[in-house]
């Protein structure tokens, strides 16, 4: 049951160079309540949550907590507070094991020394929480995406917080992981504590939530209870109009662009079979642990093969390549755009045209024509309604519906003829996820043939022409875009069928 307001951000504002990201914000919290906050990407979510995890300043306004002005002026100001904050993007130090990273501001002491023994011991213990059977002693960069978001999830629980700030936490976990955090959640609302849930699945705000806030180009634009909220006003006040359908019309596939036989690698992959036609978006189904990263990681060369053959259609015939010269012809969408897509501390620019270099380059001493590069950018920019404030806008700065754009923009200088896409509108708002789903279809109408792995089978059934079902690294099946249901999807998935 909801008591009274535990937190108030009053009239709270924040103006960045060239933008003003807040203006006039004001939301409460009560005691035991799940407060939604949504937006389209560029609202102002992650820049109020900064703000109120003590990341970034605000410039006007008032925060209280029980009625207190409170100052939050670091990260370690909100922990004191009783602020805890997971973040979308697990921040986690490679080199150091889970129960390092999850105590890295607080190691456990005995006579000034670390006691490794009850670090581990809580770290296992918190990992519990969240159904994790990850070892404490495992190093974070042996980990998947994933996991390292369960411990972000199980470090914060571990603070003990009044408040707990959650920014898109199942963007990367599997449907039980999922469940279990709702059972947390509730838990939590249970106990009294307040959370403050931000994500781009509206039917979790709904399912979860209490109350949900809608900001729109920084401004609170709708306050509601769930039970007065639907999914269309949601989506109509996040973009202040109607979203249009996306869902693709049926295409007539070409000649084979792909195909792929026999791929194998330890029990990873088994004996992997499929083509890829032109005018062809094939959708590739799994749950989490099925193969899907690792065989586009395969294809690609990023981990070797044990045996198989990849042909690819060049100069009209079908020709072998190796996975070390898949990507000279093709185009590769990251699951984890900050890490492996972009050069996040780099400007547009040198992202845009990183993977044809040789368009830009000029003179028999390679230098990189920069205003070229400029040029090139702006033209990406404007085709895709990319929102930054020019060619020079540091990639970090985008939201995370532009950054795929810039990652997209980056293969389709290529020209590719095959695209490998690995969710690629994990944690965008729906207008860009919108965009994104159109950019697909217009892609295949041209010719491209793309292969797209998604957790979201509405977006699979919207999209596909046809679905490959992976499991245990071995695709069980291929379906025809009219046979694509969600149950024998599921069926086929955990091995049933």
């Amino acid at each position: 049951m909801s008591g009274k307001a535990l937190l108030e951000l009053r009239h709270i504002s924040k103006h960045f160079a060239g933008s003003q990201a807040l203006s006039d914000v004001s939301i409460e919290l009560n005691q035991g309540e799940v407060l939604g906050l949504v937006g389209a990407n560029g609202a102002g979510k992650s820049t109020l949550m900064n703000v109120l995890g003590g990341v970034i300043t605000k410039d006007a306004g008032s925060i209280l907590i029980d009625g207190h002005e409170i100052s939050l002026t670091s990260p370690s100001a909100a922990d004191r507070a009783g602020i805890a904050f997971v973040h979308q993007e697990p921040a986690l130090f490679s080199m150091l094991t889970v129960a390092e990273n999850m105590f890295v501001t607080d190691y456990p002491g005995k006579w000034g020394w670390i006691d490794r023994a009850r670090m581990v011991e809580a770290c296992a213990r918190h990992l519990h929480t969240v159904d994790s059977q990850l070892d404490p002693n495992t190093l974070a960069r042996d980990i998947g995406i994933g996991d390292s978001q369960l411990i972000e999830i199980a470090r914060a629980l571990s603070q003990q917080a009044r408040i707990v700030l959650f920014d898109e936490p199942t963007s990367s976990l599997t449907v039980h992981e999922k469940e279990r955090l709702f059972e947390i959640i509730r838990s939590l609302k249970n106990s009294g504590t307040g959370v403050i849930y931000i994500s781009h699945f509206l039917d979790e705000v709904l399912d979860i939530c209490d109350r949900v806030v809608v900001l729109r180009n920084g401004k609170v634009v709708a306050k509601s209870p769930v039970s007065e909220m639907s999914m269309a006003r949601l989506v109509e006040e996040m973009l202040g109009r109607q979203l249009e359908s996306t869902r693709q019309s049926g295409r007539r596939a070409g000649d084979v662009v792909l195909q792929v036989e026999s791929l194998s690698r330890g029990n990873v992959l088994r004996n992997v079979s499929f083509t890829l036609h032109e005018n062809e978006v094939v959708g590739l189904w799994g749950l989490l642990g099925s193969g899907r990263s690792e065989l586009f990681r395969a294809l690609t060369g990023l981990d070797p093969i044990d045996r198989g053959h990849i042909r690819m259609r060049i100069g009209g015939e079908l020709r072998p390549i190796t996975p070390g010269n898949f990507l000279s012809r093709a185009g590769y969408v990251t699951e984890n755009r900050r890490d492996d897509g972009l050069f996040a501390k780099m400007s547009l620019r040198p992202n845009v045209t990183a993977a044809s270099l040789w368009n830009v380059i000029r003179s028999r001493l390679r230098f990189i024509d920069q205003a070229g590069e400029r040029h090139v950018a702006e033209e990406v920019m404007q085709s895709l309604a990319i929102k930054a404030s020019g060619p020079e806008a540091l990639a970090e700065t985008l939201s995370g519906g532009n950054q795929q754009k810039v990652i997209l923009g980056k293969w389709l200088q290529r020209q590719p003829t095959v695209i490998l896409m690995d969710e690629p509108t994990r944690g965008v708002d729906v207008g860009a996820k919108a965009e994104i789903h159109r950019l697909i279809g217009e892609l295949a109408d041209q010719g491209t043939s793309i292969l797209i792995a998604t957790s979201e089978i509405e977006e699979l059934m919207s999209l596909s022409d046809r679905v490959l079902v992976i499991s245990r690294g071995h695709i069980v099946t291929d379906i025809t875009r009219d046979r694509v249901e969600q149950e024998s999807l599921m069926r086929f998935a955990m091995g049933e069928a």
